[in-house]
């Protein structure tokens, strides 16, 4: 093929419908980002994570990103994180959610919250000035926050983040390696790392009751958890029969529809007006 019409070709081939409307939908998600965190439309819906001791107390709480649209419909992270991931908005974002996380740990002294951060945030110093005055100025905020980083984000850069670690776990910070299998993960970083808690992905614990495949991976994964003296949390977990057998192998936390959704309205917040409706 001649080298004008190959050229013609490629550019054909990249702008295919597909192609465009892939592009202009992350357009229209990143200019919704963007109006929505200018405007301050922003919120954290919290999930508990769920002990497997007697009674299945609340271990902690996970706080999740929500933004919200000119309607004041409820967008969940799931969409618009691919778009922004990448894009300057999602290092906002990580500082959004800290930001909010950090004053709902400073106003509720019983709480421990996890919140959800990017390697990349680790080079902002927007969000790095506010962990290191978090750190300075309220240390025991810092011992009931736990920084979740997924699988995919800490292998970017391994050594950047382990150093970041141990630095903020002297300070009495927890971190929690987010959504462990379901990435790439080098057992020579694994180790390198000393993440505090390893969450499970949430596909080997779908139907994990009537799935042998699911049953031996979640043990290979648990004893890995349990090789690296961190705490071993199940996520998505959303039936009985599920829970049951993840507490029967052994997993410390459960966390999952099954016990709770994500709610914008804070839960130890709602039980305290509970309480007081009945009283």
């Amino acid at each position: 093929m001649p080298r004008q019409q190959q050229k013609f070709h490629d550019t054909e081939a990249a702008s295919s419908p597909l192609d465009m409307a892939i592009v202009e939908r992350d357009r229209g998600t990143i200019a919704m980002v963007r109006h929505a965190l200018a405007a301050g439309n922003v919120a954290l819906a919290y999930q508990p994570v769920i002990s497997c001791g007697r009674g299945n107390p609340v271990a902690y709480y996970e706080g999740l990103m929500r933004l919200f649209d000119d309607t004041g419909r409820v967008i969940p992270a799931a969409d618009f994180m691919g778009a922004v991931e990448d894009h300057e908005l999602g290092r906002q974002i990580d500082c959004a959610a800290l930001s909010i996380g950090l004053n709902a740990l400073k106003a509720h002294p019983s709480l421990r919250l996890a919140i959800n951060m990017s390697a990349r945030s680790i080079g902002v110093p927007a969000w790095m000035n506010m962990i290191r005055k978090c750190t300075h100025l309220h240390p025991e905020i810092s011992e009931r926050l736990i920084l979740e980083i997924t699988e995919t984000s800490a292998m970017q850069v391994p050594e950047i983040v382990a150093i970041f670690m141990e630095e903020m776990q002297d300070k009495g910070i927890t971190f929690a390696l987010d959504d462990f299998g379901a990435g790439q993960t080098s057992f020579r970083h694994l180790k390198d790392f000393c993440f505090d808690i390893l969450k499970i992905d949430g596909q080997f614990a779908r139907n994990v009751h009537d799935d042998p495949d699911n049953q031996v991976l979640t043990e290979a994964l648990l004893s890995i958890a349990r090789h690296f003296d961190m705490l071993a949390v199940a996520e998505a977990v959303e039936t009985a029969q599920d829970a049951q057998w993840l507490t029967h192998a052994g997993l410390d936390c459960l966390q999952g529809y099954y016990f709770a959704a994500p709610s914008l309205t804070p839960p130890w917040k709602a039980a305290g007006e509970r309480s007081m409706q009945s009283g």
